[in-house]
């Protein structure tokens, strides 16, 4: 997974070891930026560092004014700005802006909060560092955040000073049958971030030959999903086809928080499933989470096209809503 995804547990690390510790957030982007809003950096007060605000080109600057932050206790808002004619030298397409938040933990940040951060995000719960920086309030919040989270956007509540930093668990990808296009797609979500679980009870079709590296369950598919315990960060992708292991796992994610459902299969197949669908219960709204054919329309045919198509919708999905 994301080598990035320990900040906040790092920096805690250092504070209750006794070596001090500083968060930096990235706060707002203009133009070209290498990391996006809510990206961190924390560095101890020794000078250790963990993760980045930036391709490189302001972390010098940033680091120095953390230790300083470390000193005085109190948060640091700073601005950087990259011309067109610096940028190819510290690795960026073109111009462009951040502002960084530098918060002392046990300062501006209070130690008892950055803990309760660690332990919600331990637990996979959703949580959101919230800023005022008018007041200097600071919370952590699990609820009221609900379109931030899904397509995890941090940044500032509306015209106000308030700045609201998402942290969700890790995104994870079921997928039910272990056949080409799973082949093709559980690398390609790899690379997107994705922890990956293949599901299909037929033992010649998911193997460790076909899936290296890649958790497999021979459970039936109901019972599979239902052990991981979908939430908003998990996709569902249905690809065997068969109904009698794409329906129960269907049922499974209908009743879940899946923030993507995606099933292969023709339109014409999708009809029949929609029927069964609506025989066993559902409601229209709920059949209508289930993204059938599977992935964006891009005139795919090969099985890493179609991969390609889901990652893509996935993404949309993820980022934009449905």
């Amino acid at each position: 997974m994301d080598d990035f995804d320990n900040i906040p547990e790092q920096a805690l690390a250092w504070h209750e070891d006794g070596s001090g510790a500083v968060l930096a957030t990235v706060m707002q982007t203009w133009g070209s930026a290498p990391r996006r809003v809510g990206a961190q950096l924390a560095v101890s007060g020794d000078g250790e560092i963990a993760g980045s605000v930036s391709g490189g080109c302001v972390e010098g600057a940033v680091i120095v004014e953390a230790l300083e932050a470390l000193e005085d206790g109190g948060a640091r808002e700073l601005e950087f700005g990259v011309s067109d004619d610096d940028a190819f030298a510290v690795g960026l397409a073109c111009g462009g802006t951040i502002r960084v938040l530098v918060e002392p933990v046990g300062g501006s940040m209070p130690g008892a909060l950055l803990r309760e951060l660690c332990e919600a995000r331990a637990a996979r719960r959703s949580v959101a560092y919230v800023a005022d920086l008018e007041s200097g309030a600071r919370r952590v919040e699990t609820e009221g955040h609900g379109d931030r989270f899904r397509m995890d956007r941090s940044g500032f509540e509306g015209e106000s000073r308030t700045f609201v930093a998402v942290h969700n668990p890790p995104l994870r990808l079921i997928v039910v049958g272990a056949v080409h296009i799973a082949q093709a797609l559980v690398p390609m979500a790899r690379a997107a971030g994705y922890d990956a679980l293949v599901v299909d009870p037929r033992e010649t079709f998911a193997t460790p030959a076909r899936f290296p590296g890649t958790r497999l369950s021979h459970d039936w598919p109901d019972e599979a999903v239902a052990a991981e315990a979908p939430d908003l960060r998990t996709a569902l992708v249905l690809l065997t086809h068969d109904p009698k292991l794409d329906d129960p796992a269907l049922h499974r994610a209908l009743a879940s928080e899946c923030f993507y459902i995606g099933a292969l299969g023709s339109t014409r197949t999708h009809a029949k499933r929609v029927a069964r669908l609506e025989e066993a219960g559902f409601a229209p709204h709920e059949i209508g989470r289930i993204h059938a054919p599977v992935g964006l329309d891009i005139g795919a045919a090969a099985p890493a096209e179609i991969a390609v198509s889901v990652i893509a919708q996935m993404t949309r999905v993820l980022r934009r809503g449905s």
